[in-house]
């Protein structure tokens, strides 16, 4: 099964992807490779793709939900693709094991350069692999102790959405593989490009920054929240530069400033100024990667008021400096 939607001016491929399956796939985790590299949007600007679902079980692979999949491809697959998607692997156990071809296929690929990621349990078998060896991993809470027991010499971390580097990913369960995935369109193809795959997935473009796997406890984007609250919200995003307090945004919700925090806490998960401050975080990532303009005009511009306190509160949100981001993902914009 090959997902290529390309318009009949595309000439060349830009980034070859392989999705990796086993029986009993999860539909979901698989679709989010489908969604982020299987279909056509250089006219939105994005480079093209072209992806191959492929397995060493196939053709026809049994699902959970009532239907098959036939695909088109084996192993070979690894041998072409510049990524390789691990959607999950089989059902963990603490016996599971994986075929050697399966093993085999997956070192040759990264050792000629192919970057290797995982979403949820595939992590186990890119562990499998001895790659993550000595490095950094994460995966489904629910596999947390299995995994820990089967790979002891794997840094796990529980508190993440994703972890990785040296092309090793590993990201969580469901949701995670998709800020995986934009977070790895951020560094391909810069900012732009990710926010337009977001836009179109309907869904946050960086949830919690741009290295979102440093943040233990995420702060939620609001997007549900009563129509007086989420005004108010509206106003912060476009006033940061200004030194907002919860009194005046209270005055402007028409509240109390107890009622205002009580119902923001409710809808945000958040504290009013920890909201504002992961706004200014968030805007400053921005800035950082589109434009021009110094540490010093961006802290002034998203109202942290100093270049000094702006890598203070960057540095502890991101887990980098505002310097060291810029290089990151400027070179990708």
């Amino acid at each position: 099964m090959t997902y290529r939607t390309a318009s009949p001016m595309r000439q060349e491929r830009e980034h070859r992807v392989a999705v990796l399956l086993f029986d009993r796939p999860s539909m979901f985790e698989m679709s989010v490779a489908i969604e982020v590299w299987g279909n056509d949007r250089t006219e939105q600007g994005v480079p093209y793709s072209e992806l191959r679902l492929c397995s060493n079980e196939g053709p026809r692979l049994r699902g959970d939900n009532g239907f098959d999949l036939v695909l088109d491809h084996d192993l070979a697959a690894l041998e072409w693709a510049d990524t390789i998607v691990i959607p999950n692997g089989k059902r963990p156990t603490p016996t599971i094991d994986y075929e050697p071809a399966v093993v085999e296929g997956l070192r040759t690929a990264y050792a000629r350069g192919a970057r290797l990621i995982s979403f949820c349990s595939g992590a186990f078998t890119l562990a499998a692999t001895g790659l993550l060896d000595g490095r950094t991993a994460t995966t489904h809470w629910t596999y947390m102790n299995q995994f820990r027991a089967r790979h002891p010499s794997i840094a796990l971390q529980p508190d993440v959405l994703y972890t990785g580097g040296d092309r090793l990913y590993t990201s969580a369960g469901t949701s995670a593989a998709i800020d995986l995935c934009l977070h790895l369109l951020r560094e391909d193809w810069g900012a732009d490009v990710a926010n337009t795959v977001a836009r179109r997935m309907v869904v946050p473009p960086h949830r919690d920054g741009g290295q979102a796997q440093y943040i233990e406890q995420p702060i939620p984007v609001c997007i549900d929240v009563e129509g007086d609250l989420r005004a108010v919200l509206q106003w912060v995003e476009g006033n940061l530069e200004r030194q907002l307090t919860v009194d005046e945004l209270a005055r402007r919700a028409a509240m109390t400033p107890r009622t205002f925090a009580r119902r923001f806490k409710a809808a945000t998960g958040t504290t009013p100024l920890q909201w504002i401050l992961h706004q200014r975080v968030v805007a400053s990532q921005r800035m950082l990667e589109v434009s021009s303009m110094s540490v010093d005009e961006i802290a002034a511009t998203v109202g942290f008021g100093s270049a000094a306190a702006m890598r203070q509160h960057f540095t502890k949100v991101v887990g980098s400096t505002p310097s060291a981001y810029r290089a990151t993902f400027r070179h990708a914009a």
